[in-house]
């Protein structure tokens, strides 16, 4: 006799709301949600795969779900994933997310925003959905995901992602875009710390710090409270030289209003990069509340670009996140949900020392270890 395997699914997304009309349900929804999520895991990326993926495993999904119609059709999971509340799901999501997540102090929480390509709907003019995710760049987990507005841009997106985090003692960055000054308020309420790119729109305040970095290396920083941190890299043909500088006890003098909240420092990076026989050096400037520490804030930049290796690369090579064509109403936002879940399951399954791509097909031949990633949640 099969032992029934330590799921919790139904721990975290029973309290969903049924969108469909109650004449039409011949599948719980439970069932639709639990067969979906284990056929992601195990490398599904359309609605087809994921019925094959059902009707393939039925005998065991049957252990544990009461499927009292059998195995829905891809018709159905493609109208019960287009109708389903995505904050709601969402929701579940975090709750989900929350049991797992050990988020230690100093943790580097990436915020970022990623277009999901082929969501673009011809038939009804409508644009590629972005989604906004937070990543914790040490314990590798998705803790959280919005998607950016038709009408608006990741300005709008990133407070509500950051009002439904716990942050508290982890270090926030953000690219240029999330450079405004309620955002950092947000991250501040929560007690946590900020690096946040700088970007020239932003004026007076871009145009002072470039000044002051200017002047600094002229007069090598003299009077002015810095630290420094230097790193080299040589690879593939590359040589890389990273300059991390950090000045604090400057905000009388770039924030004399205090309009931005805690800024205790600004940051410079240059970067000075050799190949095939040509140099280029890019300069960045960031604004942050850590106190004059380069090393933490030159690691916390290198954790937040790892964000492109740590998930979107593993979204697109191993989920195939640009090539999938799913598309109508709610269903792109909700099938990039589950694609997170996979993710974070399947990063935090430990014992086996292999890339998502095998865990994918690990778990898809054998159900033990699907039940063991499952196990994590």
């Amino acid at each position: 006799m099969k032992l029934k395997p330590k799921i919790t699914i139904a721990d975290y997304f029973a309290q969903m709301s049924d969108p469909r009309i109650d004449r039409t349900k011949r599948h719980k929804l439970i069932d639709i949600l639990t067969i979906a999520i284990c056929a992601v895991i195990c490398g599904a990326d359309s609605w087809v795969a994921i019925e094959l993926y059902g009707c393939t495993k039925y005998e065991w999904l049957k252990t544990f779900l009461e499927l009292p119609n059998g195995i829905p059709s891809h018709d159905t999971f493609a109208r019960v994933f287009a109708q389903l509340n995505p904050q709601e799901f969402q929701s579940c999501f975090l709750n989900w997310m929350k049991s797992i997540q050990k988020i230690t102090s100093g943790e580097v929480v990436a915020i970022d925003g990623k277009t999901l390509c082929s969501s673009y709907d011809k038939s009804n003019d409508s644009c590629a959905i972005q989604m906004v995710s937070a990543w914790a760049t040490t314990n590798k987990l998705v803790l959280g995901q919005v998607k950016v507005d038709k009408k608006s841009n990741e300005i709008t997106a990133i407070p509500e992602l950051l009002k439904v985090l716990e942050l508290s003692g982890c270090i926030v960055t953000i690219d240029a875009i999330g450079c405004q000054k309620e955002i950092v308020k947000l991250i501040t309420q929560q007690s946590a710390d900020y690096v946040i790119t700088l970007k020239k729109n932003q004026g007076n305040l871009y145009d002072s710090v470039e000044k002051l970095f200017k002047t600094g290396i002229s007069t090598s920083f003299e009077g002015i409270e810095h630290s420094t941190y230097k790193t080299e890299e040589t690879g593939h043909g590359r040589h890389e030289i990273r300059n991390y500088v950090m000045l604090t006890g400057i905000r009388s003098q770039l924030d004399p209003d205090s309009v931005w909240s805690k800024f205790s420092s600004v940051g410079m990076v240059e970067s000075v990069r050799s190949l095939n026989g040509e140099t280029t050096v890019e300069t960045h400037y960031f604004i942050s509340s850590l106190e004059s520490n380069a090393r933490q804030f030159g690691n916390s930049i290198r954790s937040h670009w790892g964000i492109e290796n740590s998930l979107h690369w593993v979204l697109d090579v191993a989920l195939r996140e640009d090539d999938c064509r799913i598309r109508k109403d709610n269903a792109p936002q909700n099938f990039a949900i589950l694609r997170h879940i996979a993710v974070n399951l399947l990063t935090q399954e430990k014992r086996v020392k292999r890339g998502i791509k095998n865990k994918q097909f690990l778990a898809a031949m054998d159900n033990n270890y699907l039940s063991r990633v499952l196990e994590l949640a």
